[in-house]
């Protein structure tokens, strides 16, 4: 059996190859970020209504932040606090926010897809079971993100504070963005509460892994390290998540890549077994 390392490689030049398809594979990919959105939305702030309160998000988020503050490091508010006045630059991350998530990540599979085929299945699998993985995390936790705890009612803790201010601001409401969580449509298809793990962290770390070994020059590698660094800062300075997210994102993608490589590994022993072409090409 090839070890992951030859896998990566590629197919050897008397191994037969199997024809990836660009239509099945967006099929693919298409299919299962729609599953991943009906399953992510069928829990948290779209089942909250007119007369309901958020307690269980609400109280999730107060358990973040007693974690943090036993060791020390509840310091959101005051790395926020820091870059406030400089308008321009916080519309810059809530737009970095709403954008480099996607755009990023799809890139790296189209990237894959074209330029690194013997790498493509292996990390769209892992890719599927992080995303997996953050399905149940949304939905076992519920978390209110920072920027909602002082907020009103319905989505927002502010009837749940008893008059405490954690000291964050909605900088997307405030600021703006391209996009708003308070328009109809966002709000109706949106879970404010899908925040742990942060997939933001998960899918940019996801990025870096999957074309690391694509990558020989050192310091492209150190430029490469300064996505999922820029995203944990996004995350913070727009208080869109807790630090600990973005633990639990690293979390879930380390435990998706254990589990995606094993899934690939399996595939090409069954297409293996029966005679069937194992490398992409």
């Amino acid at each position: 059996m090839r070890t992951s390392e030859e896998a990566d490689a590629g197919p050897s030049a008397t191994a037969p190859t199997h024809k990836l398809r660009w239509w099945k594979e967006l099929l693919i990919i298409g299919g299962f970020y729609a599953l991943y959105s009906l399953a992510r939305n069928q829990f948290g702030s779209t089942k909250v209504d007119d007369g309901d309160l958020p307690v269980h998000a609400f109280h999730n988020a107060m358990r973040i932040i007693d974690a943090e503050r036993a060791v020390h490091l509840f310091v959101e508010p005051t790395i926020q606090s820091w870059f406030l006045p400089y308008h321009w630059f916080i519309r810059f991350w809530d737009v970095y926010y709403g954008t480099f998530h996607f755009v990023v990540t799809f890139g790296v599979l189209g990237f894959l897809f074209f330029r690194g085929k013997s790498r493509f299945t292996r990390w769209r699998s892992v890719l599927g079971f992080t995303t997996g993985l953050a399905i149940v995390g949304f939905s076992l936790f519920p978390l209110m993100p920072p920027r909602l705890i002082n907020s009103p009612p319905p989505y927002g803790g502010e009837k749940l504070t008893n008059g405490v201010d954690f000291g964050f601001v909605d900088t997307l409401e405030v600021y703006g963005g391209l996009w708003s969580f308070d328009s109809g449509s966002v709000q109706r298809i949106s879970n404010q509460y899908a925040a742990m793990p942060s997939m933001h962290i998960g899918w940019s770390v996801w990025c870096v892994a999957a074309v690391w070994g694509m990558v020989r020059r050192r310091w492209l590698r150190y430029l490469l390290l300064l996505y999922p660094a820029a995203t944990l800062f996004c995350i913070i300075v727009t208080a869109n998540h807790f630090w600990m997210d973005g633990v639990g994102g690293l979390a879930a993608v380390s435990a998706g890549y254990l589990l995606g490589t094993r899934f690939d590994d399996w595939m090409k022993r069954r297409r293996a077994a029966k005679g069937l072409p194992v490398a992409v090409a």
